[in-house]
């Protein structure tokens, strides 16, 4: 079982996953961070000088931050478009890859390409 596992982790595929993880999890922090340092404060200031973060409804004891949520509605909204650009780059490259790929001919062909020149070598 040991040596199955061993040979499932060190699978090129494993750990092609594992690291987009990591900078999939670096790119959040980066994304979250100009969501919250620049673009809330900016949006603020249009709004009058709100800080998104201070915003909150409380009844009794529990507090509903409404302020943050919002900021991680727009965090989502950054990070999903920043990976469908990013999808969008790779299938383009992939489509122009498989454009310009030249298609085997068929058995019948090369079969009769073979055929001819060995004709034209028994001359």
């Amino acid at each position: 079982m040991l040596k199955e596992f061993k040979e499932f982790a060190l699978k090129g595929n494993v750990i092609d996953l594992a690291i987009a993880v990591i900078i999939g999890m670096a790119l959040g922090k980066i994304i979250s961070s100009l969501v919250e340092d620049i673009l809330m404060p900016f949006i603020g200031m249009f709004m009058g000088g709100v800080s998104f973060a201070e915003l909150k409804y409380v009844v009794g004891d529990a507090v509903f931050a409404y302020g943050m949520f919002i900021q991680s509605i727009i965090d989502f909204i950054i990070i999903a478009f920043v990976i469908f650009i990013i999808i969008r780059v790779i299938n383009s490259a992939k489509k122009k890859e498989e454009d310009t790929a030249v298609p085997e001919p068929p058995e019948e062909v090369v079969l009769l390409t073979e055929i001819r020149d060995l004709l034209k070598n028994n001359k």
